[in-house]
C-alpha cells in the first residue's frame, strides 16, 4: 500500500511570508521519506470541519505547479477539483500542463463540488446537484477526448467545444490518471466505473459495501473492476502510528492500495519526515 500526503490547511505558523519556504520543506520531506503523492484541496475558502472559512487557502493548480518545480518523484493532484469552477477544456489543459512540466506526475482528481458558500461568496457557478453531476459526466467525456488522438468537436447538453485540440499532449500514457472522489452509490460510483482510473472513498465509509457497489456498476458497464485503483482519504494521529497502520490494514483487506493521509502539525519542521519514515515502510508490507 502507498500513502499520499494531503495538504488541507495552509495556515502555517509564519503566515504568508514564510508559506513558500514551509511548503518547499514539507514536500521535500514527503518525497525523501517515500510518500507516493502530494495532494491539495480544490477550495478557495477553508471548509468545515477543518476550520473557519477565514483560514488560509491557496488556489490548487497554481500551488501544484509550484510544487512540481520543487519535486522530482511525488505524484501531484487536486483532491478533488470542483467540476463547476473551471470549464472542461481549460481543466484538461491545466492538468496536461502540470503533467508535462512535472515530467508525467499529474493526476486529475475531480468531483461534483459541494461547498456552496465559497462558490456564492466568490461568484462562481453552483448549479443544482443534478446538473452538477451532468456537468461532471460531460467533463469526464471531454478530458478523455482531449487526452486521445481526437480533435473532433464535442457537443453536450452543457458544454460545446468546437475543436478538442490539446498540444503538447500529456506525457503520462495513455493519459494522466483520472480519480473521481466520493462514495455516492447511484451516481459517483457509476461514473468511476464508466470513466475513471481510480475511486476515492472516505475512511469512515463502509469500504467493503462501497466497493461492492462499484463492482456492480463495473459489471453493468462491462468494465474490469480490477482495472480501477481503490484509494481512501483518511486523517492520521501522528502520535499513534500503530493505530493508523492497523486502520490501513483493514483498508488493504478490501483491496485499497493508496491512502491519502493528512495529519495536524505537518508544518512543524521534520514532522512529515518522521511520520513518513514510520508509516511508509509499514504500509509497503500490506
Amino acid at each position: 500500500m502507498h500513502i499520499g500526503l494531503h495538504v488541507a490547511d495552509f495556515t502555517n505558523p509564519g503566515g504568508p511570508a514564510t508559506l513558500r519556504e514551509d511548503l518547499v520543506r514539507l514536500v521535500g520531506e514527503a518525497e525523501e521519506s517515500g510518500f507516493r503523492s502530494v495532494s491539495v484541496m480544490d477550495h478557495l475558502w477553508q471548509i468545515p470541519p477543518i476550520g473557519d472559512a477565514e483560514r488560509a487557502m491557496l488556489e490548487a493548480y497554481t500551488t501544484l505547479g509550484f510544487l512540481a518545480a520543487r519535486t522530482e518523484r511525488v505524484e501531484l493532484l487536486a483532491w478533488v477539483t470542483a467540476v463547476t469552477y473551471r470549464e472542461p477544456g481549460l481543466l484538461a489543459k491545466l492538468v496536461t500542463t502540470l503533467d508535462v512540466l512535472s515530467g508525467g506526475r499529474a493526476w486529475l482528481g475531480i468531483g461534483a463540488a459541494w461547498f456552496e458558500q465559497e462558490a456564492s461568496g466568490l461568484g462562481l457557478p453552483f448549479p443544482p446537484t443534478a446538473e452538477r453531476f451532468e456537468r461532471l459526466e460531460e467533463t469526464l467525456q471531454i478530458v478523455r477526448q482531449m487526452w486521445s488522438e481526437s480533435e473532433e468537436p464535442f457537443q453536450g447538453e452543457h458544454y460545446t467545444l468546437g475543436r478538442t485540440l490539446n498540444n503538447p499532449p500529456a506525457i503520462r500514457r495513455p493519459h494522466p490518471p483520472i480519480l473521481v472522489g466520493g462514495g455516492g452509490e447511484k451516481k459517483t460510483l457509476r461514473l468511476v466505473a464508466q470513466y475513471a482510473d481510480a475511486c476515492n472513498l472516505f475512511g469512515g465509509d463502509d469500504i467493503g459495501h462501497k466497493l461492492d457497489v462499484l463492482r456492480r456498476h463495473c459489471d453493468d458497464v462491462g468494465r474490469d473492476y480490477d482495472e480501477i485503483e481503490k484509494t481512501v482519504m483518511d486523517f492520521a494521529d501522528p502520535h499513534d502510528v500503530d493505530g493508523f497502520v492497523e486502520k490501513c490494514r483493514g483498508f488493504a483487506a478490501h483491496g485499497v492500495t493508496h491512502v491519502h493521509g493528512g495529519f495536524h502539525g505537518y508544518f512543524e519542521p521534520g514532522s512529515v519526515k518522521e511520520f513518513g519514515d514510520a508509516v511508509v515502510p509499514a504500509l509497503a508490507e500490506l
